[in-house]
């Protein structure tokens, strides 16, 4: 499986970037105008904020299960058809509806911006890229429907230490597709992610800090009558001494807006809601 690294600043980067879309599903770009010490420092304010399990730590922001934002105690999730939690612990911040914690108020919101401008220049490229008999299924351009969501979320995870004593079977992240658009992952602190090929073979993503991994989700497919395929991935378990390291990650799942018109039976907001009860995270 070939998944390309493209050249954000590259003339022919959002020609390279869809075609790496519509072949894999998956794209790595470099060169890419989010900064490399703001991605540091959003680690670093997360990695004290999940330290912290005192009754004045994390466990105050619980999420609220209406506004999906807050944090999400260890094994909340499942994925889709997944019996077994994933073992791991995150946080949703929405701007709109998202109480951070104080110690990470500093860099978080801007990294959510540079993010958020950075996908919707790339949802552009892909509109601009799509051939015109596929595009025109889209009920608006790609970038317009993520334009100022209020659904686009980002999800600072911390997948703790293992302790050797963990539920057989249950892995970091259970094989799945993303929910939405798509998803810029800066890169992880450490390695872990794995896609899929259709010939059904596991690859390692590299975990390179210069780079941010992009994927498309499943509303993309929805909206493009599966033109663009959502690829399956995972984040697998470490062993020997990386299996007492922890691992942290920040996705930024770019969504649209809640009454955009994906296909003639889900607007986005119908779309989510679905999926959402799905992974056990909506009742």
């Amino acid at each position: 499986m070939k998944v390309r690294t493209v050249d954000f600043r590259d003339p022919n980067a959002g020609r390279d970037f869809t075609d790496s879309f519509r072949e894999t599903g998956f794209a790595v770009v470099s060169n890419h105008p989010v900064s490399a010490r703001l991605i540091t420092d959003t680690f670093a304010e997360w990695a004290r904020f999940f330290a912290d399990d005192s009754p004045e730590g994390k466990h105050r922001y619980t999420f609220d299960p209406v506004k999906q934002s807050g944090y999400f105690p260890f094994r909340s999730e499942n994925a889709k058809n997944s019996a077994k939690k994933d073992l791991k612990e995150f946080f949703h911040f929405y701007p709109s509806r998202s109480e951070l914690p104080r110690e990470c108020k500093e860099f978080t919101p801007r990294l959510y911006s540079e993010l958020s401008r950075m996908g919707l220049q790339l949802l552009k490229w892909v509109d601009e890229n799509t051939p015109a008999a596929i595009r025109k299924n889209f009920s608006l351009p790609l970038d317009q429907m993520g334009e100022n969501s209020a659904e686009t979320l980002l999800r600072p995870i911390h997948y703790p230490p293992l302790q050797g004593s963990e539920e057989e079977g249950a892995v970091r992240a259970a094989a799945h597709e993303d929910i939405n658009l798509i998803t810029l992952l800066p890169a992880a602190t450490a390695p872990g992610l794995q896609v899929l090929d259709l010939q059904g073979n596991w690859h390692d993503v590299p975990v390179d800090p210069g780079t941010i991994v992009v994927n498309s989700g499943d509303m993309l497919k929805l909206a493009s009558g599966d033109y663009y395929p959502s690829t399956t991935h995972r984040v697998v378990n470490p062993s020997g001494s990386a299996s007492r390291e922890p691992r942290y990650s920040m996705p930024l799942f770019l969504h649209p807006f809640r009454d955009a018109r994906l296909s003639a039976q889900h607007t986005a907001g119908s779309y989510l809601d679905q999926r959402l009860r799905e992974i056990g995270l909506k009742k």
